[in-house]
This record gives structure tokens, sequence and C-alpha cells, in this order.
């Protein structure tokens, strides 16, 4: 039995390295997802942001340390040679990388400078919505509709970023048209009648409010100010509050 070779080495020799090399992945993994873990567990303990950015770097040395104690034992090869054949053609790999690298230091950045965190409500570049995940490679937006925009952390850092608040984010603006002469008190009533009908849809704990901003040749522009409940989209309230309002006598006919 030890005269049979497979991959150049006695079965003995292939049995053991075998073993040793599922031993030290299966000890990888389980590591990996340990200290995926206790990362978490720590981040959520402290001031710094719990992205999985962090995580995946965790991850990226446990593997990194498995591969380094795997190279002797079963392919016969020097860690410090392989290191040291590594730095040659890091050169040529970072030129491959420069995006992937971009985006890992600018992720970092975004995270230890509290730039961005998950949770945090932004408007970059029009898009609104909630940041989800700050990866090693990009940040994910979801806006209140499902969608979702992956933005990569290199262009993040050079992107005009605006933090909002849950009140900001909220908002909804419905512009109605008042004709001359109508009694503003009472459309004040009516409209605030109106959009108290749509609890599903707005904000209780935010009352909606009118204003009445100007007039010129076609009425007194009006607008309403409303705040959303969670899920409800602009779009959708302002159709449900403009129906409502359909009709009334004191709507401009522009």
């Amino acid at each position: 039995m030890d005269d049979v070779l497979i991959l150049g080495l006695t079965l003995p020799d292939f049995v053991r390295r075998a073993a040793f090399l599922a031993i030290a992945l299966l000890l990888a993994a389980l590591v990996s997802h340990a200290l995926s873990r206790a990362l978490r567990r720590a981040l959520d303990a402290t001031d710094v942001p719990s992205a999985s950015i962090f995580v995946n770097i965790g991850r990226g040395l446990v593997w990194a340390l498995a591969v380094l104690s795997v190279l002797q034992p079963v392919f016969g090869i020097e860690p410090t040679a392989f290191v040291a054949a590594l730095g040659v053609t890091s050169l040529a790999l970072s030129l491959g990388l420069q995006d992937t690298i971009s985006n890992l230091i600018g992720g970092l950045s975004l995270m230890l400078g509290r730039v961005v965190k998950p949770g945090d409500l932004v408007d970059v570049a029009g898009f609104v919505g909630e940041v989800t995940d700050v990866s090693w490679r990009a940040t994910t937006v979801r806006n209140r509709l499902g969608d979702e925009q992956v933005i990569p952390n290199s262009v993040l850092n050079k992107t005009a970023l605006e933090h909002l608040t849950l009140e900001t984010e909220s908002l909804c603006e419905v512009s109605l048209v008042v004709a001359h002469g109508a009694d503003l008190a009472v459309v004040e009533g009516e409209i605030l009648d109106a959009a108290r009908e749509m609890r599903e849809l707005l904000n209780p704990d935010i009352p909606p409010r009118v204003f009445f901003s100007g007039a010129d040749v076609y009425g007194v522009q009006c607008s309403v100010s409303l705040r959303l409940a969670p899920g409800a989209l602009p779009a959708s309230t302002r159709n449900v509050l403009v129906r409502r309002l359909a009709g009334r006598p004191w709507l401009a006919r522009v």
C-alpha cells in the first residue's frame, strides 16, 4: 500500500496531509464564525458602528492565517517564501485591484470617521433612504419603496451626503392653488379634516399643517405639510389627499 502514489505522494503521506488540511479548514471556519459573532457583540456594546466591513476584515485575517498554516505541512511551501513572493506580486495585484482597495479604505474611513453607519437616514445625490449596511466594497441604502442603491465606498467618500432626521425624511408636501376670495380659515379646516381621515398613511405624533405662502394671478399658493407613517409612500399619500379634496369650490380653476 505504501507504494501507491496519489499526486506524487504515498498513500499514508497523502492521507496525513489531507487530514491536516481538512482539520485546518474546519478550525478556520469555526474560528471565523465565532469571531464574527464576537465582533458583532463587541461593536453593539461600543460606540463604534456595527457594520459588516469589520466582520469581513476579521474573517479575512482568520483565513489568511489558515492558509499560511497549511502551506508547509500540506503543500511543502515555506510561508516566508510565499510571503516574499506575494510581496513581489503585490504591485501587480494592487494595480489590478485599485478599485477594491479604494473601496476598502473608503469603507473604513466612512465607519471610523462616523460619516455614515447602518440606520442613518441619508440623501445621496437625490436618493433618500436608510443605510442598511456598509461592507468592504459598498454602502447599501434602501428607500421607502424598498429599492436599494449600492454605492461604492470610494464614490460615496467623494459624493455630497446629507444626513436627515426622521421628521425630515418622512416629510411629504402637497401643493394646492386656492381661488381668490376663498375663506382661508375654511380652506384650512377642510384640508386638515381630509388629512385626519388618512390615519393609516400619516404619523399620528406629528399633525398635518397648512401654509399659505402668497398669491398670484392664478390664486393663493397653499402648501400642505404631512408626516408619513413608516412604509407610506409620498406619491400615494399625495394622490389620496388630492382625490379627497377634488371638486371643492375653493380650489382655483387653473
